[in-house]
């Protein structure tokens, strides 16, 4: 059993969840790159290996998201991203495990080796791929792709929204912090003074932000901003750390009243670069660093830039004597074998640029940093 299920068992009587992820994911310590950085106290918690066919930290979200499809009458899920999106990648995966059909309502980006690969794997995993050029014609999109499959199959799919940042996906990372601190008592890792994470749809900080609270563990999450405040503002992350706990509160009245003012939110935006999935050159030399000293990829979009906050903070003696958690959002399941068969020009024509045109510079050559 989940460990916030343990705690609250009326939750557990009252909310839709299927088992889908590798729970609970290792923390481990960084010796190697804590003694670059002088930090003693450097750890990671690797949900990168949080699943069995894709890892990352949507797979926690979903298990309570596709846990609610399946009570219902639908046979398909339809959500958004970025046409790297790895949110639309792993809603795909695990829907086709659980006998679901997925659809990937998908916007333009600046292209990245990451973004073929999940794209196939998108369409290895039978994903329907639509693009839309922006919010607009995105919008007009998917009002009609839910008319035309309610029409050919008898009813809409159901809409997981971007990011899988809803009530139910965040409460995937409530159960997280309940984790962590299992762990914490288990002696696996001291209580952590921070705790380093990406902020993008905002759900995986929401849930850590509120689920901390609720452990009564000290730790304060640093959330790094990887998406730009037209699509994230404060605002957002605060309303849905309130509505959560309502949503929480509503199911098992003993849930704690989690009240967190505008000071507690405390985003860095200062790591984003110039806007979302384009890298950095402190992104990729931390991501390098990283890789080389311990073995571990991450990714230019979301982790190399939290990363490099990290290191900032470091260098500026911030984080001396103090036990620091880098909390791994990326994914680290190899599926290199499962697309080696796919041909791009299998998929829409729409995306068979990402595969003809010249990936960003930085990606190209991380080992010259």
């Amino acid at each position: 059993m989940i460990p916030l299920f343990e705690h609250y068992p009326l939750i557990k009587d009252k909310i839709p969840y299927v088992s889908l992820a590798e729970i609970p994911t290792p923390v481990e310590k960084l010796s190697r790159l804590g003694r670059d950085l002088g930090l003693d106290h450097l750890y990671i918690k690797r949900d990168d290996k949080s699943g069995r066919l894709f890892g990352g930290n949507k797979l926690r979200k979903l298990e309570f998201i596709l846990g609610h499809v399946l009570r219902t009458s639908a046979k398909e899920v339809l959500t958004f991203g970025f046409a790297g999106s790895n949110h639309a990648l792993s809603t795909a995966v695990h829907a086709k495990e659980l006998g679901l059909r997925s659809i990937s309502m998908l916007m333009p980006q600046l292209n990245a080796l990451y973004v073929r690969r999940n794209l196939l794997m998108s369409y290895y995993c039978g994903a329907e791929l639509h693009q839309y050029r922006n919010d607009k014609t995105l919008k007009i999109g998917t009002a009609y792709q839910l008319l035309r499959h309610k029409l050919k199959y008898g009813s809409f799919p159901q809409v997981i929204p971007s990011g899988g940042s809803s009530t139910l996906g965040i409460t995937g990372y409530v159960n997280a912090a309940f984790e962590l601190k299992e762990q914490i008592m288990k002696g696996q890792i001291p209580e952590p003074d921070c705790i380093y994470v990406a902020l993008g749809t905002t759900g995986t900080v929401a849930g850590l932000k509120i689920g901390l609270k609720a452990a009564g563990i000290k730790s304060r999450v640093i959330p790094v901003r990887v998406i730009d405040k037209r699509y994230v503002a404060e605002k957002t992350l605060f309303d849905l750390i309130s509505e959560t706990v309502a949503f929480l509160r509503s199911l098992d009245p003993s849930f704690p009243r989690v009240e967190l003012s505008a000071r507690d939110i405390g985003i860095v935006d200062s790591f984003l670069g110039k806007g979302y999935a384009r890298f950095t050159r402190e992104g990729m030399e931390a991501l390098t660093r990283m890789e080389k000293l311990e073995g571990i990829k991450l990714d230019g979009t979301y982790t190399g830039k939290t990363l490099a906050a990290l290191f900032d903070d470091a260098v500026k003696n911030n984080l001396r004597d103090k036990v620091i958690l880098f909390w791994n959002t990326y994914n680290s399941i190899d599926f290199s074998d499962a697309i080696s068969a796919v041909d791009y020009h299998d998929l829409p024509r729409c995306f068979h640029r990402y595969f003809e045109e010249e990936v960003q510079p930085l990606d190209r050559i991380p080992e010259r940093i």
